[in-house]
């Protein structure tokens, strides 16, 4: 069943407009996604809404993939709202918002909850900072079909509505991991393949190393790159070469290059 909403006071859409602060999102373990094609990824993964938000233009129910998500909402004892134009710019942040949202449950993971061994390839990324970095990385291990994104440190949050956006649904496809610098360094012996890290340093090119299965590509912040500390557990540093001006790769370009180079494709 269908609750209409029209006060942009009411409690529910303070609540989820709230889910675009980190605090907010972590206090209630929930995060905000926007657009069909996401939701549908996300039941497709076999995650339905907590809530489901529908703009007047859709919320009969008339488009396929509207109706098949509103009936996993409620399949899932989940909340679905009919909302006005204006509440959707509210909860969106823009004058333009998408027509259909929802809120999930988060599903981060712990290293524990991962085995190295059930894939070929795996990324750990070190205090990434930037949300369209971490959410376009995610997208490319998804493309990829490599194992999971570990994010080691002070990252951005994966489940902000930037990174979220930016995975274009791939935040539903595979494991991520969230753990500090020394868990991850305790967590070194579980990984028996290859453990490859980048550094501008390094003297080995990325297509020489032996990416050994399973293979770990290990890459450091967009401004400072790994820190000494990871670097040292590395089995091998590499760079990319440049050939022209530019003395740098954005970090999600050369994370999918060397991703994309351990798994052998």
């Amino acid at each position: 069943m269908l609750k209409q909403i029209t006060s942009l006071t009411n409690q529910s859409v303070k609540d989820i407009r709230a889910l675009h602060m980190r605090k907010e999102r972590e206090a209630s373990g929930r995060f905000l996604a926007e657009g069909l094609k996401i939701i549908i990824d996300a039941l497709d993964q076999g995650y339905a809404p907590r809530i489901l938000v529908c703009g007047p233009e859709g919320a009969g129910g008339r488009h396929p993939m509207l109706t098949r998500a509103i009936d996993a909402t409620l399949a899932a004892k989940g909340e679905v709202l009919e909302v006005t134009r204006e509440i959707l710019e509210k909860i969106s942040r823009k004058d333009n918002p998408q027509m259909v949202m929802a809120v999930f449950d988060q599903m981060m993971r712990g290293l524990d909850d991962i085995d190295p061994q059930s894939a070929d390839v795996w990324v750990a990324l070190e205090q990434v900072r930037d949300p369209g970095n971490l959410g376009t990385i995610i997208r490319t291990a998804d493309a990829a079909g490599i194992g999971g994104v570990i994010l080691i440190g002070d990252c951005v949050d994966p489940f902000s509505v930037e990174t979220v956006r930016a995975t274009m649904g791939s935040i539903f496809a595979l494991p991520i991991v969230k753990c500090t610098r020394e868990a991850f360094l305790a967590d070194r012996q579980r990984w028996t393949g290859a453990v490859v890290g980048t550094l501008l340093t390094a003297t080995y090119n990325h297509r020489t190393a032996d990416y050994r299965r399973p293979s770990l590509i290990l890459m450091g912040t967009e401004q400072s790159g790994l820190t000494p500390e990871l670097a040292a557990i590395c089995d091998t540093n590499v760079k990319i070469p440049m050939r022209g001006r530019a003395d740098s790769l954005n970090l999600s370009v050369a994370t999918g290059i060397m991703i994309y180079a351990a798994q052998g494709l």
